[in-house]
């Protein structure tokens, strides 16, 4: 999987499962743009840590829809292209249905559809513009187990993830004919700054016995997943998704 040459978006890309991503893509040759909402010192900290390439940082809130095409074209102007674009960028609230408030329960919805499935549809939008204008690009989502499995005390959450498959399987239809490739990889839980407070609570271990592998995923084996889904080879899988789960959740 090289990818010299190649230029990339990740959004959410200085923690976690964005940052791993963007380092994996670095590692094999790409130019990253990290795009980050409020966190401007670790997106910088990213940053600095890939290795070659002329890489850096920019600043959007992906949850406002005129935020999205200054985005793209602020990161095709810097480049010159856009080959891949990730969209890794997303909430995670609680609300179980029993103990909250309706004006919370709306505003969680709100607030999750709006950054995860609506925010992801529009960067979709504008990269598929750029995409087509240059003859194809990939685009890779990031969906998780929730999306099949359930999220019962964040629903909101759930319905975010199972819409952004079925929009990506039906972009992956109407978009190929442009070149334009779309992936899907859906992990479970994974170690990252997110979630330690349930890997190291009271829960921890019998998250990690979810999987027979006894622990959670790395954030590089997702990164795995979503460069193998980038690569020169993958096209027929477009609109495939890649479970990244340690068989803690399998379907067929």
């Amino acid at each position: 999987m090289d990818f010299s040459g190649k230029f990339v978006l990740v959004t959410g890309g200085s923690r976690g499962i964005g940052k791993a991503v963007s380092t994996a893509f670095a590692s094999k040759g790409a130019c990253v743009a990290v795009q980050y909402n409020s966190n401007h010192e670790a997106a910088e900290e990213t940053v600095s840590s890939l290795p070659g390439g002329a890489h850096f940082s920019i600043q959007a809130d992906i949850s406002k829809p005129e935020a999205i095409e200054p985005l793209i074209r602020a990161v095709h102007q810097r480049f010159g292209r856009l080959d891949i674009v990730v969209n890794n960028a997303g909430i995670f609230v609680l609300h179980p249905i029993e103990y909250v408030e309706y004006d919370q329960w709306q505003s969680v919805w709100k607030e999750t559809l709006g950054l995860n499935l609506i925010g992801t549809a529009n960067m979709m939008y504008w990269a598929s513009q750029y995409m087509i204008k240059q003859g194809g690009g990939r685009i890779i989502n990031i969906s998780s187990r929730g999306a099949f499995r359930g999220e019962p005390e964040a629903p909101a959450y759930g319905a975010s993830k199972a819409g952004l498959n079925a929009l990506s399987q039906s972009l992956a239809q109407q978009l190929a004919k442009y070149n334009i490739f779309i992936g899907i990889v859906a992990p479970g839980f994974v170690d990252t700054d997110r979630v330690a407070e349930f890997l190291n609570g009271p829960r921890g271990n019998s998250i990690k016995n979810q999987s027979p592998l006894g622990r959670v995923a790395k954030p590089e084996e997702v990164a795995h997943a979503v460069l193998f889904l980038a690569s020169e080879g993958a096209e027929f899988m477009t609109g495939s998704i890649i479970d990244v789960n340690g068989a803690s959740y399998l379907r067929s």
